[in-house]
This record gives C-alpha cells, structure tokens and sequence, in this order.
C-alpha cells in the first residue's frame, strides 16, 4: 500500500484503526511493528508511534515479551460517550452561542475544510476538521471543566469510529453541521444546544445500531 506526502503516523493509525473496526484485526491478534512497516514501505518508527496512540485510544494492548495486540472492544463500550459527550456540548453550545456574538467565521472555514477533505477522499482530514468544529464551540463556552471532561473523552477516536461504522456521505457529514452553525450565529443557544445534542446523539445511535444489524 502506497502512503500520500501526509503524516505517516496518522495514515498508518487511520488504516490500522479502520482495519480494527472492521474486523480485518480480531481481538487478540498481534501488531508487528516490522510487517506492518514493511507493508507501507516505512522505517518501524511512524508504525511504533501510530501503535502507541491506538494504545492509549484504547483499541491496542502491548503485552510484556509479546509485543501489541488488537484489545477486544464491544460495541456498547464504544457507544457509551455518546450520552456523556451530547450533555457535555449541549452545555457548550448554549454558553457559546453568547460568547461568540454571531461570530462563527472560524466554524464556517472547519465545514469549508470538511469539503475540501471530502473532495480529496482524505477521511483523517475530515474527521480533524469535524473535531475542531466541536472544539470550537467548547472552547467558546468558557467553561474550563467542561473543557477538561471534553478533551477527556477521546473524540477523535470516537469521530473517526463514527464516520467508518456509518459510512455517511462525506459532503453529507460536512452539511451535518450547518444547522448548528447558524443556530450559533443567530446567538440562539437553547436552539444550538439542542442541535448539538441530537448531533452527537444520532451517531450514537447509530453506532449502537451496528452491533445488532
């Protein structure tokens, strides 16, 4: 497999997470650091790092003597932030809604960004770019806890689990977010809140569904 000028680290982690999500890499199976870079024709080093990051997302185990393995994650484990995170940025958005004072230049170019990504068929792009989207919006609400529990809950990983599990039309997935958007710039928070929570909320259910389809 041929790797693009982007980082190899990322690339190797998107591939091998995805390869994880569906099933291609069954719980217990072993991740050789040399095979895998002698797959994508790199040095060990971009394959240690993408193994070490998947490690602490939760979806690799390193096993003294043995090296790392595929951890055994369910379904429901994975859907369990889903409640957890709506709350949290449903929070976010009816705080930031007045912060921003309509101000949503920044939320706009992440959807811009969202596209571009989509044209280029780069999913690690797009998932970077949905998640600065949402942290945007907990950024904005001011509240440092919350900011905390947030960046606490491993959103990257659970995006990029969403868009696999669901397969969402990318230039769909982007669109998702336009009504949040203007909800924010009409400063309209109990309304942008409540967009963001069925937001997360549909993903959730839907990634819940994926275990009994």
């Amino acid at each position: 497999m041929t790797l693009t000028r982007k980082s190899l680290r990322q690339q190797i982690k998107e591939i091998l997470l995805t390869r994880i999500l569906q099933g291609e890499y069954r719980p217990g199976d072993r991740l050789i650091e040399l095979q895998i870079a002698q797959e994508f024709g790199t040095s060990q080093a971009p394959v240690r790092e993408s193994l070490r990051e998947l490690e602490a997302l939760g979806f690799v185990e390193s096993v003294p003597y043995r090296g790392a393995r595929v951890r055994a994650v369910s379904q429901q484990e994975l859907a369990e932030v889903y409640p957890v995170r709506a709350a949290i940025e449903e929070v976010a958005a009816r705080a930031a809604a007045a912060n921003l004072a309509g101000e949503v230049g920044a939320l706009e170019a992440e959807i811009a960004a969202m596209h571009r990504a989509a044209d280029d068929g780069d999913l690690y792009a797009q998932v970077c770019h949905d998640v600065a989207f949402h942290r945007l919006i907990v950024e904005a609400c001011g509240n440092r806890v919350l900011q905390e529990v947030w960046r606490s809950l491993r959103i990257e990983a659970r995006t990029l689990i969403s868009v696999v599990k669901t397969e969402i039309e990318p230039h769909h997935l982007a669109e998702m977010h336009r009504p949040i958007l203007e909800a924010l710039r009409a400063g309209d928070g109990p309304l942008a809140g409540r967009l963001l929570r069925q937001h997360v909320e549909f993903f959730g259910e839907l990634v819940l569904k994926g275990e009994h389809a």
